[in-house]
């Protein structure tokens, strides 16, 4: 597997994000399954690890943290704030974006003690918060580098003119936002933009949330808990219509000689040197599945049949909901939003 860099780091081409333990997608998994996740991927040479204070409202980073703490001189450990639980009078915890530079100092305080580390390697603006300028935003999380508690600076879904304005208030090492086969907003400008700007481009999600691979076939047996379960795409009747691009895809799978989620994998890591992907799971066998995909070279013959087959206008349904969309400064919603 090769290599990308983000900011001073070289990282594994793939990456792990630590989410699916403990949020997301329903029951997730005991801590010993996501033990032996992670000392899976410490073997398979992964060395990128991702979470957030926001996944099982800080569970996530309580996990991995001591498992991960021994191996701390060889990965980059990155996690995310501006996006937490927050206790409310009635003693609930809801999440809650805030950008503001209390909240944002608060919530790398916290998961530096829950994480059991000095510093986080990359530290990312979970959600832009559009009450607050994202300079204010990124300028205090800029006073984090200076105080030695973080070592460089993400952003997380935001469009390219809000990664343009965050790069002149501090240099933004990557932008992580959802990218496949499936999901192809990054194709408006932000991958393009990325490039110019030397900044790594983390693709979240280049298994298509488990559609990608072909082995979710039913999503009516989804958890109420499973955040697809109010995604559009993952409505039954639309599912049903995304799922006949899976045939076409075997196809071109067999011809490159790999599984579905490793053509996937290796797809992502074609679209650009600064591109790296970043899949989330529970299970040992397709964590060792992911990590091959990043190994794979894929013929130009059969790059252009995937472009073909997955071309936004064929997807049917919207990532998200309406109430995700207005949290997301991503371009297609920019868009649908000025008529720009």
């Amino acid at each position: 597997m090769h290599t990308c860099s983000i900011g001073l780091f070289s990282v594994s081409a793939v990456g792990l994000g630590c989410m699916n333990f403990c949020h997301g997608y329903g029951s997730g998994a005991t801590p010993q399954q996501a033990q032996a996740v992670l000392h899976a991927a410490l073997e398979a040479g992964v060395t990128l690890f991702d979470t957030a204070a926001l996944y099982g409202f800080g569970a996530s980073e309580s996990l991995v943290g001591p498992i991960l703490q021994p191996h701390r001189d060889r990965i980059v450990l990155a996690s995310k704030g501006g996006m937490a639980g927050v206790r409310g009078a009635d003693g609930v915890l809801r999440r809650v974006i805030d950008g503001s530079p209390q909240a944002l100092r608060q919530n790398c305080e916290d998961s530096l003690r829950r994480l059991g580390t000095d510093v986080i390697d990359l530290y990312y603006l979970h959600r832009w918060d559009p009450r607050v300028p994202i300079e204010e935003s990124v300028g205090a999380m800029a006073r984090l580098v200076q105080e030695g508690k973080v070592r460089a600076l993400g952003l997380s879904e935001v469009g390219v003119d809000t990664l343009r304005r965050a790069h002149r208030e501090h240099p933004i090492a990557a932008l992580q936002s959802e990218y496949s086969l499936w999901t192809r907003n990054a194709e408006l400008g932000t991958l393009a933009a990325c490039r110019e700007l030397g900044i790594a481009y983390v693709a979240f999600s280049p298994l298509g949330r488990g559609f990608l691979p072909g082995q979710l076939q039913d999503v009516t047996q989804l958890l109420a808990s499973d955040m697809r379960s109010s995604m559009p795409r993952f409505a039954p009747e639309t599912y049903a219509r995304n799922l006949q691009l899976l045939a076409p895809m075997q196809v071109l799978a067999a011809q490159a000689g790999c599984s579905l989620a490793e053509l996937a994998i290796a797809w992502v890591l074609h679209q650009g040197e600064h591109v790296v992907a970043l899949p989330g799971t529970t299970r040992v066998d397709h964590l060792l599945e992911d990590v091959r995909g990043g190994s794979i070279q894929l013929s130009p013959t059969v790059l252009a049949g995937l472009d073909a087959l997955f071309q936004p206008q064929a997807i049917a349904g919207d990532r998200y909901g309406l109430q995700a969309q207005r949290e997301v400064d991503t371009e297609k919603y920019a868009f649908e939003q000025t008529g720009r």
